[in-house]
C-alpha cells in the first residue's frame, strides 16, 4: 500500500512538474521560432538567388479587402448632331455690258439672220433713207434699187453719224409732159402721193412700174426706184381757205399781252 504523500510533497511535487511542463513549452516555441526563422531565411535565400523581388505581403497576407460594388456605365447612345449641308447656289449669269464706242465715221456691219435694213438703221440710229441710198450707189455691193433686200452675210455700209442724203431736186412744171424719170421712194409715199407730187397718174405709174402689184395696193419700199413720167396732167390750183363768216358779224381782235 503506498505511503500517504504529506502536504509539502504534495507541494513540492506540484511545482516540480509545472516546472517541467514550463521547461517544455520552452523548449517547444524556441523550436518554433527556429524553423520560422529558417523558413524565412531560405526563402529570402532562394529570391535573392533567383533574382525574384520579394513582397513582404506575400508572405504574410493582408486582410482582405472589402469588395466594393463596381458601377458599370450604362452606355448613352450619341446624340445625332445635325450636320448643315450647304445649299448650292447656281449662279446666274452676270450679263455683261458691252459699251459700244461713239462712232466717228462709217462702218461695215455683217448682215445676221433676220436682219433687214430697217432693223439696221434702228440698231445704229441712221435714216432708213440715207442707209439704202449709200450701200445702193456702192461699187463693191449691189443693192437691187427696184427690190433692196439684203442677205445673210452681206457687208452693209453704215454711214457716219449725222451723213445725209441730197435733197432731189424739184421737177418744174415747165418740163416736157410725159418726160421719164426716176424718183426714189421716201418714207411716207404711196402711189397716188407719189402721182400727185409729179403730176402723174396712178395708172400711169402702174403701167410703167410692173413690179408694183396693184391687188396689194400699190405696196411701196423706202428705196425703191420707180420710173415716173412727169407733167402728164395740169396741177389744180389750190383754193386758199376763206373764212366762213355772218352777214353782219364783227371780227374782234383779241390782243396779246407782251411781256
Amino acid at each position: 500500500m503506498p505511503k500517504e504523500e504529506t502536504p509539502k510533497q504534495i507541494i513540492d511535487s506540484y511545482r516540480k512538474h509545472r516546472g517541467n511542463s514550463n521547461q517544455n513549452w520552452k523548449t517547444i516555441l524556441i523550436f518554433i521560432l527556429a524553423a520560422l526563422l529558417l523558413i524565412t531565411g531560405t526563402g529570402f535565400l532562394v529570391f535573392w538567388l533567383t533574382g525574384t523581388e520579394l513582397s513582404i505581403g506575400a508572405i504574410f497576407p493582408s486582410d482582405t479587402p472589402t469588395p466594393t460594388n463596381t458601377l458599370t456605365p450604362t452606355p448613352v447612345p450619341p446624340t445625332a448632331t445635325p450636320t448643315l449641308s450647304p445649299t448650292i447656289v447656281v449662279p446666274t449669269d452676270t450679263p455683261t455690258v458691252t459699251l459700244t464706242p461713239t462712232r466717228s465715221g462709217a462702218v461695215i456691219y455683217v448682215a445676221q439672220e433676220g436682219d433687214s435694213l430697217y432693223i439696221i438703221a434702228e440698231e445704229f440710229d441712221v435714216d432708213l433713207l440715207t442707209l439704202i441710198i449709200v450701200n445702193r450707189n456702192r461699187e463693191d455691193f449691189f443693192l437691187d434699187p427696184i427690190n433692196p433686200y439684203i442677205r445673210v452675210g452681206d457687208e452693209i455700209l453704215i454711214p457716219a453719224p449725222g451723213e445725209e442724203i441730197p435733197t432731189p431736186t424739184p421737177i418744174p412744171v415747165s418740163a416736157p409732159p410725159g418726160m421719164m424719170v426716176e424718183y426714189t421712194v421716201q418714207p411716207g409715199d404711196s402711189v397716188e402721193g407719189i402721182a400727185r407730187k409729179l403730176r402723174s397718174t396712178p395708172e400711169d405709174i402702174f403701167a410703167r412700174n410692173e413690179f408694183i402689184e396693184e391687188d396689194q395696193d400699190g405696196q411701196l419700199f423706202v428705196g425703191q426706184i420707180i420710173n415716173v413720167r412727169v407733167n402728164l396732167v395740169t396741177p389744180m390750183p389750190t383754193k386758199a381757205a376763206t373764212p366762213a363768216t355772218s352777214p353782219g358779224s364783227i371780227s374782234t381782235l383779241t390782243p396779246t399781252a407782251t411781256p
